[in-house]
């Protein structure tokens, strides 16, 4: 790749940040990158590199990349993380957990640049071939996509590996092998080793035509997410729920597309057809009181009346206590809940007695006589007139004195939580909008 193939890229001030693994490719990468920032040196460049502590290696793999850094008088960042393969295996894992590392490590502004290439992007093509995947699956890498608030690109998608040796051995670039890339129980290395050298060698352009299918099928789905969008946006709501009936009239093809982008703007991977099956026959198609849901990777799909949720797997709150012992400081709630904090701002409860103790619970059950309404109502009625989905039920904060339920903050006061003629309290949940969102 030649220098001011960078031109069009990027912008002279840009903040790069090169995920460097020390192998063949990001080395190519990095080194070219510096040799562009010298061009253009209000421009920022570092590296990060990823210590996945799978191979005896690992730490001579960091170090080499730190040496490298300082030869190149580039800062490097050696990220650690842990990676856990027994629901989607190594390779998926490792990378999950790869950029969700970088992406923490990444500074406002900063552009994040990986090395995958010609060859990579083949060998995605063929993966996504062999899982049947469709056009979106079938598009493989783009050159550049958002990772978060942040943009991804991929500027050595249209070079060879046979050009990165190339370009490596003209300049005397060191670099490392994974061994594992040696291993054929990997689907990607049998790829590399066994099946790509077969097929080019019968048809040596084989890679530049599986780049051009991808190009082909992404603009496919370019083209149908514009024809799509209007009637996308009329089923989100507010909340990023997605109102589903009208998809019960349309024909399959139309409804399985407005779900798989629906999925994609929450963040989901591309569902296959079986599973947009289930999502249709178990969760949009079940009678009006189930509460169906399907699990896909660490989030589910739920159903709450006429809306689909996707919700990130979180363990229960249900039999989760947390005693207030002193009022004066605020009370960190679980699972980035936000805080509790008391405020004299409203009369709305009564101060606990001497003999009483302020908790947090997020479980309720038994009749409960409201502040303003008459009469008593099971927790599970009130919860439905509130309109509060079953899964958020067990994510909000009742503050109960002793074991007598006093108000849940921002919904309800109970009687005998009710501040009367003397000076009252209330309770402010801060940071409580990102729990409520789905209440609606």
């Amino acid at each position: 790749m030649s220098l001011p193939a960078f031109d069009a890229l990027l912008q002279p001030d840009a903040a790069l940040v090169v995920a460097f693994s020390g192998g063949l490719d990001s080395t190519v990468l990095l080194h070219q990158l510096r040799a562009w920032q010298q061009q253009y040196p209000e421009s920022h460049l570092r590296a990060l590199h990823v210590h996945h502590g799978l191979s005896p290696n690992a730490d001579h793999w960091a170090a080499h990349c730190l040496r490298v850094c300082e030869q190149w008088q580039l800062p490097c960042e050696v990220l650690r993380v842990t990676v856990d393969g027994k629901e989607n295996g190594i390779e998926a894992a490792a990378r999950t957990a790869r950029y969700q590392a970088m992406s923490a490590a990444l500074l406002p502004g900063d552009v994040l640049l990986t090395a995958q290439h010609l060859d990579d992007q083949c060998e995605t093509f063929m993966l996504a071939l062999k899982r049947g995947s469709g056009p979106a699956g079938l598009a493989a890498m783009p050159a550049a996509r958002a990772l978060g608030s942040h943009q991804l690109l991929r500027p050595l998608l249209n070079q060879s590996r046979q050009s990165l040796e190339a370009y490596a051995d003209a300049h005397q670039l060191e670099w490392i092998e994974d061994e594992s890339n040696q291993d054929p129980r990997y689907d990607r290395n049998f790829l590399r080793q066994r099946l790509l050298p077969a097929l080019y060698q019968r048809w040596p352009h084989f890679a530049e035509a599986t780049a051009r299918s991808a190009a082909l099928c992404s603009e496919q789905e370019q083209l149908l997410d514009e024809l799509l969008a209007g009637q996308l946006a009329e089923l989100i709501q507010p909340d990023g729920s997605l109102h589903f009936p009208p998809l019960m009239a349309m024909s399959e093809l139309r409804a399985n597309a407005l779900l798989r982008r629906w999925i994609a703007g929450q963040g989901g991977a591309m569902p296959s057809r079986e599973a947009l099956k289930r999502i249709h026959n178990e969760v949009m198609a079940s009678r009006e009181d189930a509460q169906p849901k399907l699990r896909f990777g660490q989030a589910e799909l739920r159903r709450y009346r006429q809306q689909l949720y996707w919700l990130p797997l979180l363990s229960s709150l249900r039999d989760t206590e947390l005693a207030w012992l002193d009022l004066s400081q605020p009370l960190t709630l679980p699972q980035n809940l936000g805080t509790l904090r008391a405020s004299q701002s409203r009369s709305l409860l009564r101060y606990p007695l001497p003999d009483e103790q302020v908790s947090v619970r997020f479980h309720a059950q038994g009749h409960v006589h409201l502040v303003g309404r008459h009469g008593g109502r099971e927790m599970k009625k009130l919860w439905q007139e509130l309109q509060i989905p079953p899964w958020q039920r067990e994510r909000l904060p009742l503050i109960f004195y002793n074991q007598t339920l006093i108000c849940v903050p921002e919904l309800f006061v109970t009687h005998a939580g009710a501040a009367s003629d003397q000076k009252g309290w209330q309770i402010v949940w801060d940071d409580a909008s990102s729990a409520g969102e789905q209440q609606s």
